[in-house]
């Protein structure tokens, strides 16, 4: 350590230093110090250096042992290089005489074609003069189609004696001949087989049009062939529609554009097959197109000629007038329904004529190998179709249509409304007719709309009905509620019988309608969850043909019309409400305060007359019963449970009144228990719903005061209280337990609850 310190602080001022020259006693004294630590340090690495020579020495023999494996891997290393570069020079040689090799086949085959391509334009000179003078236009289009693919400029070059008139050049001059003598003879048999109305004619020389690379002149030529046909068609039916009678003279309009349509579809799955087979994938697009100015020219016409003789102008201005409250006839809804039914049928089969269109040009483009191609194509048929003067006539006459439908609706709806009667009904109770009729109409008129296939259409009429049941309709059974139940006593016994009879008085016939009601709420309420679940599953079909997005529509509407159930549940629970409040509570009291003239602190006799003659238990469901059987006829069975439910909760909140106010004893605690045990059992065998949880309270109560002394209640309360929910407060048990005369006060206020 010491020699550390030394050379630490000496080691920069002695290290260059000649001890020689030093005179200073101290510096000789620090020099001699830090020599000696110099030579601790070297003999120390000296040491350590000798303690490593024998793994110097093991490391160092090592290495010459590996000398000779070296010398052997070096020389191998050499021979393999050799080797590697020899195969690459090799291979070198072989690649370039393969190249050789490909580029002899590639001229070979070159100088093969050309040859074929020299026999194949002497063929085709002396086929072609063949054919045409046999007439027999197909093998002279073969050879021209062959001709055509030829590079003229390529063989003549090939060819020595290309100036010659016999040579190249003249073959080319007699083939180039020919084949604009082929083109005006086609055109022109075609021309012939058109005028002809020869079938056979036009499809033998459509065929041949492609040969000569006359693709888009022979499907115009053929569209124009095939919108005559159609027009003479679609004339001759407009004209019989004029003179059909009977039965389809209603839908005649519809009948004929559904002629006009099927034309149109049999021509085109007649011809796909020749027009993809000769004129290749894709083509079926503007021959489409050339059909469809056909089919909008004749659908316009018909249209014209349907609101013409429908007088369609005059009945959407007979509508529009309607709204006006100076008008004083309207017009008569049954009027509309056969007209609507036409219409419908105008619209379905459009749509179907449509998703026809796209299905067969879709199909021809699926074998189009670009996608990018595709899907632009696509879209020109989607904008075709929708831009077409089919589609813009079609939603025309649908505006018509919805106005129409709608007015249909609504009146026939007010009519039903104003020839109401009162009916019975097959689940219980009685109902008015309007009921019936009035979702009969609803239905009626969705259900037409969604026959049309029209997504909008259907939407449309969905959210008018909606508005119709939830404003008009339901406005008239609010109506009909709002003077409340009319107060006084009740006879409707005339109710009771097979039928239902006017009553003597104004009040009778007032309560009969609000009870009716009441029972047209209820069955609106489960008729309008019916036509949900029906329009939804009619509409999934609809849905399923269009896109995500009219689905979501339809389901909107749909929603909307469910929750219109919401608002009549809101109005019948507001009309029983009123009728328990007005015609049974007030009933209740004077029923429940012959408990307060029963004596609950009994001895064991009176315990044992009032087994053998219940003194007010039995009269008590004696007066129930006969309040009760005045609505049991007429309510309908749900009605009936709601309103004694009803009756329940008011009626415990009676007793708990009376019992707050009498005393009892543990005899008269098991009477009180005894009357509520009966008054449950016959509650709950009255009416479908459970009424012993709205008793619950009640039931403590009994129980309570059935106990056999004050602390007993602490084996019920508390944690000692199981699944028991207790419904009284600790006050309240107290306070119970009071009406006991034969428990002290003190113990009661000793209670720990």
């Amino acid at each position: 350590r010491r020699c550390y310190q030394v050379g630490l602080v000496m080691s920069r001022s002695y290290a260059e230093v000649d001890v020689t020259q030093l005179t200073n006693i101290d510096d000789i004294k620090a020099a001699a110090a830090w020599l000696e630590c110099e030579e601790a340090r070297i003999t120390q690495e000296l040491d350590g250096v000798l303690d490593r020579q024998t793994h110097l020495d093991t490391q160092v023999g090592s290495l010459h042992m590996q000398l000779s494996n070296l010398q052997t891997a070096h020389k191998d290393a050499q021979k393999l290089a050799g080797t590697m570069s020899h195969t690459c020079d090799l291979a070198e040689k072989v690649s370039s005489k393969v190249r050789l090799l490909d580029l002899a086949k590639s001229r070979v085959q070159e100088a093969m074609k050309r040859v074929d391509d020299v026999l194949d334009l002497r063929s085709c000179v002396e086929g072609v003069q063949t054919a045409m003078e046999r007439e027999d236009y197909e093998q002279s289009a073969a050879h021209i189609h062959r001709y055509l693919t030829l590079d003229e400029n390529v063989l003549k070059e090939t060819a020595v004696d290309a100036a010659e008139g016999s040579g190249i050049g003249g073959a080319f001059a007699l083939l180039r001949d020919a084949e604009k003598r082929l083109k005006q003879i086609v055109t022109e048999k075609f021309d012939s087989a058109v005028k002809a109305v020869d079938d056979s004619g036009v499809e033998r020389f459509l065929k041949i049009f492609p040969l000569l690379n006359l693709h888009f002149e022979g499907l115009d030529k053929f569209s124009a062939y095939l919108r005559t046909q159609i027009s003479v068609s679609a004339n001759a039916h407009l004209r019989e529609a004029l003179q059909v009678t009977g039965d389809r003279a209603g839908v005649v309009y519809a009948d004929t554009l559904t002629l006009l349509f099927e034309d149109i579809a049999k021509l085109v799955e007649k011809h796909q097959p020749l027009v993809e087979t000769f004129y290749g994938p894709g083509k079926m697009l503007p021959l489409v197109k050339a059909l469809q100015v056909e089919c909008d020219a004749q659908v316009v016409k018909t249209v014209a000629q349907f609101k013409e003789e429908r007088h369609i102008e005059k009945k959407i201005n007979d509508i529009r007038a309607s709204f006006s409250p100076k008008t004083v006839s309207k017009l008569e809804p049954r009027e509309l329904d056969i007209l609507l039914s036409e219409m419908t049928m105008c619209f379905s089969r459009a749509e179907l004529y449509m998703r026809f269109l796209r299905r067969r040009v879709g199909s021809d483009l699926d074998i189009l190998a670009q996608e990018d191609e595709l899907t632009d194509t696509l879209a020109i048929v989607e904008k075709l179709i929708q831009d077409s003067q089919t589609s813009h006539t079609m939603q025309e006459l649908t505006g018509y249509y919805i106005m129409m439908e709608e007015y249909f609706m609504r009146e026939s709806v007010m009519k039903a409304v104003r020839m109401d009667e009162n009916v019975e009904s097959v689940h219980g109770g009685y109902t008015s007719s309007m009921v019936d009729d009035v979702f009969f109409i609803v239905q009626k008129s969705v259900r037409r709309t969604i026959s049309s296939g029209s997504v909008d259409g259907v939407c449309a009429m969905l959210n008018h009905a909606t508005t119709l049941l939830v404003d008009d309709y339901r406005g008239v059974l609010q109506g009909s509620l709002k003077g409340g139940f009319p107060t006084g006593s009740i006879d409707l016994s005339g109710m009771l019988q097979g039928k239902l009879q006017m009553p003597a008085s104004e009040a009778a016939a007032a309560k009969r309608a609000y009870l009716v009601t009441l029972n047209n709420i209820e069955s609106s309420t489960e008729n309008i969850r019916k036509l949900k679940e029906d329009f939804e599953f009619e509409a999934s079909k609809l849905a399923s043909q269009g896109a995500v997005q009219a689905k979501a529509k339809v389901d909107t509407c749909l929603a909307d019309l469910l929750a219109a159930a919401s608002s009549y549940k809101a109005l019948l629970s507001s009309g029983l409400s009123e009728l328990s409040t007005t015609a049974v509570v007030p009933q209740l009291k004077p029923m429940v305060d012959g408990f307060l003239s029963v004596n609950h602190n009994i001895t064991d006799d009176e315990f044992a007359h009032y087994e053998a003659q219940d003194p007010f238990v039995q009269q008590l469901i004696t007066g129930l019963q006969s309040l009760l059987d005045t609505f049991k006829g007429v309510l309908s069975p749900s009605n009936y449970d709601t309103l004694v439910s009803l009756m329940a909760d008011a009626l415990t909140s009676q007793i708990e009144r009376v019992v707050l106010k009498s005393s009892f004893n543990q005899l008269g605690g098991l009477q009180f228990d005894k009357e509520l045990r009966s008054l449950i059992a016959y509650l709950s065998n009255i009416t479908q719903w459970t009424v012993r949880d709205k008793f619950a309270k009640l039931t403590q109560m009994a129980t309570i005061l059935n106990l056999e002394r004050v602390a007993e209640i602490l084996e019920y309360w508390g944690p000692k209280s199981g699944l028991l929910t207790w419904r009284l407060t600790p006050s309240e048990v107290r306070r119970i337990l009071a009406l006991r005369v034969d428990f002290r006060r003190e113990d009661i206020d000793r209670l720990k609850l």
